[in-house]
């Protein structure tokens, strides 16, 4: 005879989610990078300080660097670094901007620019499927993102958003396995949160 199922041993959704992304590794997944990212963050922001204090300052160091280029060339030389891999540390550019007029606005820029760019690996990564030598070429080299938002669909998502992990490389992949391109838009949302946290922290040591 079959137990009756009650509501009070019948899981909640949250419960049997949690179950889920224990049972499949994510918690783990999730501290090892964050024990990645804190610990290069704390040297970067420690050397930083005393750099700003004893040997240059970063705002002068910017605008000397920076002052031979356009502000739209710079801009846009993030915008393709953002949706071609994010081969460049986008820190970079959020200490840039403190050295502009309205600083709040252009890190807003900034951000969108940088939600704009996964949106387009997002679409390049789906029309990898077209092609099927570039598909196998790809899929290959990217396999551990393939296979982890399978897993874990959009948590994987906010965290490549918030984390060091290469968001337009995650952004490729959610093309490649055709993740619900609404649902996308929505997770990588938490892009614009990663700048704002990160310019709290930049601006104030540029201060």
């Amino acid at each position: 005879m079959k137990t009756p199922i009650t509501q009070k041993n019948r899981k909640s959704r949250f419960q049997l989610l949690h179950q889920y992304y224990s049972y499949t590794g994510f918690y783990q997944f999730l501290g090892q990078n964050i024990k990645k990212a804190i610990l290069p963050l704390v040297l970067l922001i420690g050397g930083a300080i005393l750099l700003e204090h004893y040997v240059l300052d970063f705002h002068t160091l910017f605008e000397e660097t920076t002052k031979d280029y356009s502000v739209i060339s710079i801009f846009s030389l993030f915008f393709a670094s953002e949706s071609f891999l994010g081969l460049i540390p986008p820190e970079l550019f959020i200490a840039w901007v403190k050295t502009l007029p309205e600083p709040a606005l252009h890190l807003s820029l900034l951000a969108l620019l940088s939600y704009i760019g996964g949106c387009i690996s997002y679409i390049i990564g789906k029309t990898v499927l077209t092609i099927p030598a570039v598909k196998k070429v790809v899929e290959n080299r990217m396999k551990k993102h393939i296979v982890n938002l399978r897993k874990w669909g959009g948590f994987l998502i906010v965290v490549g958003a918030l984390l060091p992990l290469p968001f337009s490389m995650v952004s490729m992949a959610s093309g490649i396995i055709n993740f619900s391109f609404k649902k996308y838009l929505l997770f990588g949302l938490f892009r614009f949160l990663r700048f704002f946290l990160f310019a709290i922290a930049i601006f104030n040591i540029m201060n």
